[in-house]
């Protein structure tokens, strides 16, 4: 599990805490959905863990995600 107690986390990191691939890090930070890094260490984005823990994922907020299929569509 990612250190919470991290001054920063890495995209590997964030993909760690939230179970997920780090392909799936890349596409959200790409699309703009992953909060604005917090510093560069060199050309290395890194957050603060707490932007990352507060943060709502994509699909994850009330009523969010995918719609279901319909049985009516398979």
């Amino acid at each position: 599990m990612a250190d919470v107690d991290a001054d920063y986390w890495t995209m590997a990191d964030i993909a760690e805490h939230l179970g997920i691939k780090l392909r799936s890090v890349h596409t959200y930070r790409t699309r703009g959905d992953l909060p604005p890094e917090d510093h560069m260490i060199g050309r290395t984005p890194v957050w603060r863990p707490a932007t990352i823990t507060s943060w709502k994922r994509p699909g994850q907020g009330a009523g969010g995600g995918r719609p279901r299929k319909d049985a009516s569509e398979t």
